[in-house]
């Protein structure tokens, strides 16, 4: 007998949308029968764990997919059972751990070009117009969150993103926070939203760490971004007890915001006012770049990233709105007829001038 962890990721296209993913992502790996027939996981005692063969760790490093045990055969009964603690250390804490990208063409063997990430399709138009009430106070309260930015930061491209991409990983780990504590409350399955919104927050924070290799902020705008992460996790957090939807919204149009960012920044980039220099190591392993990858490389590869909260989001929203959770459930003829659908103006929705 040898079980074993494994994370699964389903197979996508390049033209499914971040919805059609989250829906075969739960199916497969969170929303599974098994899983909700069985509100808690059996744990397998450690004298049936097995040791991995190397070859097999060595490939998972090169998916960059959690490895939870190391396997190996050709030995003893007994030699095969790992310690508990090694050196005073937890012998399962000893294993390597690597963050997974959100999408499934970072992850592949081969390493991607420049032309491989400007083919993966990405919907630049989309913005969620507001249908309600609740909609309007989160666009509005998007819209405010802008001045003070473009005051401070103005043509500080690189400084800016590093702000914002520390505010942009909070929601996901708040939500996931309040969510998971929310099902322990309740006894019962979250409807596949915990490991999203853990991984999205996961994702903004190597969003942040990348930057931090390319910029080297100030003393006074490392204080602004704490005092700023700060204020807004409280926010964030109090929004979200008393309206989800709403607190999904705000993050919605955030990343609406984000990928016009990144849009303008590779404009920058192209005409020479941000130079292009060599992308972080970081950068090149957590998304599989080729190691000649450029500024523009990783540009490209965030705005891809952004794209999927964006419309992930957004989705969540729809669903607190139509009082449908459950991810395996298909949502579309809903949202079609409450009119839950997006425009392709929000360039010129969210722009004014040459600010973003």
């Amino acid at each position: 007998m040898n079980p074993t962890l494994i994370s699964l990721r389903t197979s996508q296209s390049t033209s499914n949308s971040a919805v059609k993913s989250l829906l075969m992502h739960s199916n497969k790996r969170f929303l599974s029968s098994t899983a909700l027939a069985k509100p808690c996981s059996i744990i397998t005692p450690a004298a049936t764990i097995r040791v991995r063969h190397q070859e097999a760790f060595q490939y998972q490093n090169h998916q960059q997919q959690r490895a939870f045990s190391l396997f190996g055969s050709g030995k003893a009964e007994d030699e095969r059972i790992p310690k508990a603690v090694v050196n005073d250390i937890p012998e399962v804490l000893l294993h390597e751990t690597h963050p997974q990208p959100m999408r499934n063409e970072f992850m592949g063997r081969k390493k991607l070009t420049t032309a491989d990430l400007e083919a993966i399709p990405i919907d630049l138009g989309f913005h969620r117009e507001p249908s309600n009430v609740s909609d309007w106070v989160a666009y509005h309260v998007v819209k405010s969150l802008r001045i003070p930015v473009d005051l401070f930061f103005r043509k500080k491209y690189i400084h800016r993103v590093v702000a914002l991409e520390t505010v942009a990983a909070v929601p996901g780990m708040v939500a996931g926070m309040l969510r998971h504590l929310r099902s322990l409350r309740r006894c019962s399955h979250d409807g596949g939203w915990i490991s999203h919104l853990l991984h999205e927050a996961e994702n903004e924070r190597m969003h942040l760490l990348t930057w931090m290799r390319v910029a080297q902020p100030t003393i006074m705008e490392r204080a602004l971004v704490t005092i700023i992460q700060g204020v807004f996790f409280n926010v964030f957090f109090g929004l979200y007890m008393v309206s989800d939807r709403t607190a999904h919204r705000v993050v919605g149009y955030l990343e609406e915001q984000a990928v016009i960012s990144y849009t303008h920044m590779l404009d920058e980039i192209a005409s020479g006012v941000i130079e292009n220099g060599p992308a972080p190591q970081i950068a090149i392993d957590y998304w599989n770049l080729e190691d000649n990858a450029t500024i523009r490389d990783v540009c490209l590869a965030i705005r891809l990233d952004e794209n999927v909260h964006m419309q992930t989001n957004h989705h969540f929203s729809d669903r607190i709105a139509l009082k449908q959770e459950d991810l395996r459930v298909d949502i579309h003829k809903l949202q079609e007829e409450r009119g839950m659908v997006p425009n392709q103006d929000a360039e010129k929705v969210w722009t004014k001038g040459d600010k973003y």
